[in-house]
Parts: C-alpha cells; sequence; structure tokens
C-alpha cells in the first residue's frame, strides 16, 4: 500500500473515488426502487385507469421474472467485465442502458413496457455487481478500511431506495404512471452523467483492476503452484467458492422473504392497509421508504456493535442465521394484521403493521447484505471477482423469483375467506351486484386520482361512483 493511497482520505476518511460510487448507485437505485414501488400497481389498475389491466396471476408471474432477471443478468455482467469491457465500462455502459430502459417505459403501448424492463434487466446486469468490484479496488489488499468503506456505499443504496418512491412513486400514482417511469429514467441519467466526471477519481480502482493478472496476489501464495486443483484454481481458492456458494444459499432463503415488499407486501398496503398516519393521507408506494430509512437510522448503530464487541464480534455465518432469524419474526409481527384483513369485507389495518414489519426485516438485512458483499470481494480468487460478485447477486435473483411465486399464493389464500363470507350472504343476482360493489366502495372513494389507488381484485374491476348509483336504483 503506497503513501498516496493510505493518504486520500478525501470522502469521510475514504478514497475519493467512493464518493463518485457512492451516488452512481444511489441514482442507480433511485430509478430501480422507485420504478419497483408501483411496478406491480401499475399492472393490476385496470386499463381504462391508466394501468395495463392485468390479473392478479400474471402480474405477480411478470414481477417476479423481471425482478429475478435484474439479479440473475449480474452473472453474466460479471462474466462481460471480467473478459471484454473491464468494470468501468460495464458500470458506464449499463447505466446507460438503465436510463434507456425507465424511457422506454414512458412510452404507453404494451410493446414498449416489455421492452424497458428487458433493457433494464440487461443495463442492472453489467452495472451492479461491477460497481462493487471498483469499490474494493479502492483500497489496496490489507487496507482496514474497506468494510468501513462498503458501509458508506451501502449509505448510497439505500438513500436511493428512500427517495425513488418518494418521487417516482407519488408522481407514477398522483400524477400518471408514465412520469413515474420517466422521472425514474431521469434519475439514473445524473448518475451516468456524475460517474463519467468523476472517471479521475477511479483511475487508482481501474489501473489495480487492469494490474490484477499481471501481479501476484498474497492469496495466490497461501498454497503453492503445485496444488492447483481442477479448472486452474488452489485448493484454497476452491474453499473460498465453496464459502461464497454456502452464503448464497442462505442469501436465496433470506430474499425469498424480503422482498415481497415489492409483490405481497404492496398489494396489502394498497388494498388492506389504511393510507393514512397521524392525518396524512399517502400513496401506498411510501411504505417502500421505510425499509431504506430504517437502514440509515440502523446502520451507523450496527457499525458501533460490530467495533465494540471486537473479539466477540458474530462471525459471518452467525450474521447471517441471525439476518433469517429477524425476516421471521418480521412475517410473524404481520400474521394479527393479516387476521383482522380477513376479518370483514373493507377492513383496513393501521399503517403501523408494515412499519413495525419493515423495520425488523432491516435488522436482518443489515446482518446480511453489506456482510456478504464484503466476504465476496475478500473471498472471490482475484480472476474472477466479477464473476464471483455476480454468484452473489444471483441468490437475490432467485429471491425475487421466491418472493414473486409465494407472496402470490400467499395473498390468494388470505382473499379467500373474505369471498367466502360474501358468497354465503347472497341471496339473489341483485343482492349479489350490490354485496360486490358496497364492499368495494371503500377502495374507490379513497381514490384521489382516476388511476391512484383503486386496483382490481383477480380479474375483478371496482366500479367507478356513477355504476354504484345506478345500481343502488335498481336494488333499491
Amino acid at each position: 500500500m503506497t503513501a498516496a493511497e493510505t493518504n486520500d482520505r478525501a470522502f469521510f476518511g475514504h478514497p475519493r473515488g467512493l464518493s463518485t460510487l457512492f451516488f452512481t448507485e444511489m441514482w442507480e437505485r433511485f430509478s430501480y426502487y422507485g420504478m419497483r414501488a408501483f411496478l406491480i400497481l401499475y399492472m393490476v389498475t385496470p386499463a381504462e385507469q391508466g394501468g395495463l389491466g392485468f390479473s392478479d396471476p400474471d402480474a405477480a408471474s411478470i414481477y417476479g421474472t423481471y425482478t429475478g432477471s435484474v439479479w440473475g443478468a449480474a452473472i453474466l455482467g460479471g462474466i462481460v467485465a471480467d473478459r471484454f469491457l473491464g468494470q468501468y465500462r460495464s458500470v458506464l455502459i449499463g447505466g446507460i442502458i438503465i436510463a434507456l430502459g425507465h424511457f422506454t417505459l414512458a412510452f404507453k403501448a404494451l410493446p414498449f413496457f416489455y421492452t424497458g424492463l428487458g433493457l433494464i434487466v440487461v443495463g442492472t446486469g453489467l452495472l451492479k455487481p461491477n460497481v462493487s468490484t471498483v469499490v474494493g479496488s479502492l483500497y489496496a489488499p490489507g487496507d482496514p478500511r474497506r468494510d468501513a468503506g462498503f458501509s458508506i456505499f451501502y449509505m448510497g443504496i439505500n438513500l436511493g431506495a428512500f427517495l425513488g418512491p418518494l418521487v417516482a412513486g407519488y408522481l407514477a400514482q398522483r400524477v400518471d404512471w408514465h412520469v413515474g417511469f420517466a422521472s425514474a429514467g431521469i434519475g439514473m441519467a445524473f448518475g451516468v452523467a456524475q460517474y463519467v466526471l468523476g472517471r479521475k477519481r477511479l483511475t487508482p480502482a481501474v489501473e489495480r483492476l487492469a494490474a490484477q493478472p499481471a501481479t501476484t496476489s498474497p492469496r495466490a501464495a497461501e498454497a503453492p503452484a503445485a496444488a492447483a486443483s481442477s479448472g486452474g484454481f488452489t485448493s484454497m481458492e476452491w474453499k473460498r467458492i465453496g464459502a461464497i456458494i454456502i452464503l448464497f444459499v442462505f442469501a436465496t432463503l433470506f430474499w425469498g422473504g424480503y422482498e415481497q415488499a415489492g409483490s405481497t407486501l404492496s398489494l396489502f398496503a394498497e388494498r388492506y392497509t389504511r393510507l393514512e398516519l397521524f392525518g396524512f393521507s399517502f400513496p401506498s408506494s411510501w411504505f417502500q421508504t421505510v425499509q431504506p430509512v430504517c437502514v440509515i437510522l440502523f446502520a451507523p448503530v450496527f457499525a458501533w456493535l460490530w467495533m465494540r464487541l471486537g473479539a466477540r464480534e458474530p462471525s459471518v455465518p452467525m450474521k447471517f442465521a441471525l439476518a433469517l432469524v429477524f425476516m421471521s419474526l418480521s412475517f410473524l409481527v404481520l400474521v394479527p394484521a393479516g387476521a383482522m384483513a380477513q376479518s370483514g369485507a373493507g377492513m383496513r389495518v393501521s399503517p403501523m403493521w408494515l412499519i413495525v414489519a419493515y423495520a425488523i426485516s432491516e435488522l436482518g438485512e443489515l446482518c446480511l447484505s453489506p456482510v456478504g458483499l464484503s466476504a465476496v470481494t475478500k473471498l472471490a480468487p482475484l480472476r474472477i471477482v466479477g464473476l464471483m460478485m455476480g454468484v452473489w447477486f444471483l441468490s437475490n435473483s432467485f429471491g425475487n423469483k421466491l418472493a414473486g411465486s409465494a407472496g402470490l399464493h400467499q395473498l390468494d389464500a388470505a382473499a379467500e375467506p373474505v369471498r367466502s363470507r360474501r358468497g354465503s350472504a347472497r341471496g339473489g343476482r341483485c343482492h349479489h351486484v350490490c354485496n360486490r360493489q358496497t364492499d368495494a366502495a371503500p377502495d374507490a372513494a379513497r381514490s384521489s386520482a382516476p388511476h391512484s389507488t383503486t386496483l382490481s381484485h383477480g380479474s375483478r374491476e371496482i366500479p367507478s361512483e356513477a355504476q354504484l348509483q345506478s345500481n343502488a336504483r335498481t336494488c333499491g
């Protein structure tokens, strides 16, 4: 480690390049989480209200496939960077493609919808694993600031995840869906612009990455060349790869629960939760801001705690186990809320149920996500560090697809008792029509914009006020 590298502490005691990557990732997460906050709501909203009018099963399937592909593409992005483009250019090209994807979604035709999602998948696959790799390369081997640097970088991720739903979610639900998509694209464009302007700050990291294949790593010295096994890796490197795979399995289980925030819990918030707190009304997409706010609040506490524990600090596997425990507790908190939501048609529960559940889930994320990022950059053999970072993000892919599939079944199970009670109360066709539409009235009355908070339940569309009055006269 040179003296110049040690003395580069311009960004909160860290290399200046960290600031460039901090804001690049912040704007990328702004675009991703801003759009994700209302994606499934846009898909299930009736076409006459500006949405796509998809059924719940179709929307959940598309959501799970899209979010799973976003993270799954990271493994290909790691390979492309390692073998062809390099990390810096992969991040740049990925950011440009992501911005194009969001701007494509701003057009209303259905082909633009699928094309835009596809572009975001490709762009995120190039950007996501490689920006983390560049962060790790800002620090020379043995630099004790590395883990703290990733904690700061993780704050940028969550700052973007907080601002995205506030801006894009509000514009989508209260102004126009496609304005929300466009705002996400503008955010990514800001990220690309500052990434290019900060190119010189990344020079040490880019040079270190370029020199790695020709240098002798301290890791390579851990085992003699004669110990190289199949695949060109030493036995020690294979053990490190095996450790990453084990972490991958536990991370997949965690993300399968965590990512239901954008599917099951997003629909639960829209349909069964009061969208008002302390007299203030808000769009349901704003629930997606609770998790990043908790990370911003809790991250310094966790950083202090790990330092305070010193030699008693839990190991990486123990931190992963704690993450799964916290995620389980967050869903247990929602069990009473789910029971109350099933207790009667039109029932809406307090928003505090979701807020508390999200806060608990964030305790788990802080035990897993930043720890996993740091562990992969330290464990992965240098010549395949991009690939291994892609494998790490593949756990998000499997978790997101699991969340999209499992979440749909949970929502259907929660809605079934309500449907059964409605069916048993029907005494005739006129009574049947009045019951269905009267039950939907509280949701329809809550909408302050033509498409903002009124959704279809399955393939059933909530009627307009004029239809309700007409049916009331007919049944009266």
